[in-house]
Formats: structure tokens, sequence, C-alpha cells
């Protein structure tokens, strides 16, 4: 047998993994420039009675061209795997992130595992190639930067 014949007769014994990215049509991106624009972007987190875990797609021009959510925990805290946060992030395309959680009962004030996720995210971004702009926390009293306020997880 031929190596022609041979190849067309092998085949793996495990099932092929397709990827496929499905994108809502007719979306125009926006662009992100300060921590303020990403208000609008991060509002229906306000409303939320559980914490959720959202990260925000970024292309090259800064441009956010859409979401996922992570993970919904709940009143006061929300799981969130590195795996997830990138599987999406990969699967997009995206240049750069931007995380976002809500802390309903109203606090601005990021915990220490707030902090510590921040740090492992920008670190595994680094790897990846995918850049940790922002972590932003979210609540009825209104949004904080983690990058503004604790601008030295950055490096």
């Amino acid at each position: 047998m031929n190596s022609r014949t041979l190849k067309k007769h092998l085949k793996y014994i495990v099932p092929e993994i397709r990827l496929a990215l499905i994108k809502e049509p007719g979306v125009t991106p926006q662009a992100i420039r300060c921590p303020d624009d990403i208000r609008r972007f991060v509002e229906p987190l306000v409303y939320n009675d559980v914490e959720n875990f959202v990260s925000f797609h970024l292309d090259v021009k800064n441009q956010v061209i859409g979401f996922h959510v992570i993970s919904r925990g709940t009143i006061s805290s929300s799981l969130v795997h590195m795996r997830e946060v990138f599987k999406a992030a990969l699967l997009t395309n995206s240049y750069a992130i931007i995380v976002a959680h809500n802390h309903p009962a109203g606090s601005l004030t990021p915990s220490p595992e707030d902090l510590e996720v921040t740090k492992t995210l920008i670190t595994a971004g680094e790897l990846m190639g995918v850049n940790i702009i922002d972590h932003i926390i979210v609540s009825s009293n209104g949004l904080v930067s983690l990058r503004e306020i604790h601008p030295s997880l950055w490096h």
C-alpha cells in the first residue's frame, strides 16, 4: 500500500473537535479610552442580586467586541477559573479583556480575593498574550477601577 492510499484509510480513534465563533450581527464595536467609558457596559451588573463575573473582549483598537459571563455566584462570592476567562478570550481572538464583577451588598472595596484573582489574571494574560486592561467592581454605589486604586498589580 502506498502512502497516499494509507493516508486515505487512516483515521483518528477519537472525534475531531471543531471550534466555531458565533457573533450576533449588526453591533458596532465601541471604544474604551478610560475607566469611565466602561460604565455603560457594566451597568447591567448593578441590578444582579448575586455576584456575576464578566469579561469584556477588546480588539487592537480597544473596541469592545463582545462580553462573556464567566460565572454567576452567590450573594457574597463568585467562582473564577482562569481557564474559563481565557477560553472565551482566545476563542474570540481578543487582544485584551476587561473583567468586571458586582458586589450586591453595595461595597466598592475590593476583597483580598478580588486582588488575588486580578493578580493571577494579569500574570496568566501575560503568558497567553491577552492583556488584562482593568478589573472593575460594580455596585449600586457606583464603580471602581482596580487599575486606578491598585496600579501596583500591573507591575
